[in-house]
């Protein structure tokens, strides 16, 4: 069992997590349950048959309630009847690619979406803390060397950096209209970098195209390998989210805000490097440079600064990039065999018992 995380905060709360069906709500949802909580899933219907909802029978497990955030009426319903006390908001289009060909629904979900999120909490008697997700690529990204802060510019190149980089306007404009007031609810935003893990099978994402390639005995293909990311554990932004709204809980005043979870420089390396190590570690497997000079536009180079989150908050990294990899395949090895659930548990404990 998880050692007693911000002192049994979250035993018996009841915590919405918006997009649960998807990889990283999954896994928060995952987290909650073995911290003690009800949870509250909100979210569209898994988009694969293998992801890590299905596999790990959270459908039994939690609350689960199919709904579209841009669907006011069914939030409002969903806050009255459940009184959340908590919201994770991780519902949203999260593919660049997929953002050149739906531009107009990726605005939609994750600006409207996320804005219907803010509304639901606004109107709700039970909310006293909420954390809305965004992503390290709000920023307008110059691809400098040096991580962006907190307080540099939002912009983006491709319709999804753009849109994450509005909902953050957007988070701000709530956030100091509506949440202001110390006495009651409070909203902030975080930014995580390339999040990977056991259980993702969303397309273009390095990891599962590495596994799906390797289980079928092709090569990988890659398309960027000179693109270099902040590369983190699922748990490491998790546990920063879970630390966050137990801070805001005490303090909404002091933590309210914009926070970048992001991993250690050590861990910000080319696309190419990680599919090298996912071989290094599947003992099998091949990877050739498909790069393409007309495909669409994806930033060479994102790094985030996480100083206001170690000084301020007292989160750091706790994984190297090689403990990242291992423990993601780790996962991919076993799933097949083993229970995931279990799985997922068990690497859960080992991440908050043996890594802090």
């Amino acid at each position: 069992m998880i050692n007693s995380f911000c002192e049994d905060f979250y035993k018996g709360k009841t915590v919405l997590v918006t997009g649960h069906t998807g990889f990283k709500g999954a896994w928060l949802s995952i987290v909650l349950i073995n911290l003690g909580a009800k949870v509250v899933g909100y979210s569209l219907d898994p988009v694969d048959e293998k992801c890590i909802f299905n596999l790990s029978g959270l459908k039994s497990k939690m609350i689960d309630i199919r709904g579209d955030v841009r669907d006011i009426n069914l939030l409002n319903t969903t806050f009255e009847k459940y009184q959340p006390e908590i919201v994770f908001h991780l519902a949203a289009q999260a593919l660049v690619r997929d953002s050149y060909t739906s531009p107009v629904d990726t605005f939609d979900v994750n600006v409207m979406g996320t804005i219907h999120v803010m509304e639901a909490i606004r109107s709700s008697n039970s909310v006293r803390v909420s954390v809305l997700v965004t992503t390290d690529k709000c920023y307008e990204n110059r691809e400098h060397f040096w991580g962006y802060r907190e307080n540099d510019p939002m912009g983006g190149h491709d319709p999804y950096s753009a849109s994450k980089g509005a909902c953050e306007i957007a988070i701000q404009s709530w956030r100091r209209s509506f949440f202001d007031n110390p006495n009651q609810k409070s909203i902030s935003s975080v930014r995580a970098g390339n999040v990977i893990g056991g259980g993702d099978w969303a397309k273009d994402r390095i990891i599962p195209d590495c596994v799906n390639a390797i289980e079928n005995g092709k090569p990988i293909e890659i398309r960027s390998p000179k693109s270099i990311r902040p590369w983190e554990h699922v748990l490491e932004p998790l546990s920063g989210y879970l630390l966050l709204a137990y801070k805001m809980w005490g303090n909404p005043q002091k933590y309210s805000g914009a926070w970048n979870f992001g991993p250690n420089l050590q861990s910000v390396v080319p696309v190419w490097d990680i599919a090298s190590k996912v071989v290094h570690c599947f003992g099998k497997g091949e990877v050739v440079d498909i790069s393409d000079s007309q495909q669409p536009h994806e930033a060479k180079l994102l790094a985030l600064d996480i100083s206001k989150t170690y000084f301020l908050l007292g989160w750091k990294p706790c994984l190297d990039i090689d403990q990242t990899i291992q423990m993601t395949i780790d996962w991919y090895k076993r799933y097949r065999h083993e229970d995931p659930f279990s799985l997922c548990t068990e690497q859960i404990n080992y991440y908050f018992n043996e890594t802090k």
